[in-house]
């Protein structure tokens, strides 16, 4: 049975957003974390400028992937949807069986 067109349209949203290498370093890096993280410091250890993280982090929490909290003058992010990384995680390793010309692992389709 196939998903409902309308979930199928949002993970779509989902996949274009996940297909920006920057918002990707940016998830991973909070999935590293102890806890939230202010704007400054992700500009800090990524070496990328503010508004560069500022509008990848608008996109993400816009589509749920990460959440935000205001302290003062500064907002503090951290990772939403930690299985959404996972997902990635998942694509990497296709990638790497892609790259080193490996054989992915047997499916359920597999017979044997």
């Amino acid at each position: 049975m196939l998903p409902a067109d309308n979930l199928i349209e949002e993970a779509t949203k989902i996949y274009k957003v996940l297909s920006n290498s920057t918002r990707i370093t940016i998830l991973y890096y909070l999935r590293h974390q102890s806890g939230a993280v202010d704007v400054s410091t992700i500009v800090s250890d990524l070496g990328l400028a503010q508004p560069v993280v500022s509008k990848q982090l608008g996109i993400l929490y816009r589509y749920q992937l990460v959440c935000k909290h205001k302290q003062g003058t500064r907002v503090y992010y951290l990772l939403d949807d930690p299985h959404v990384v996972e997902m990635i995680d998942d694509m990497l390793n296709h990638v790497r069986h892609e790259i080193k010309g490996e054989p992915h692992p047997k499916n359920l389709y597999d017979k044997k």
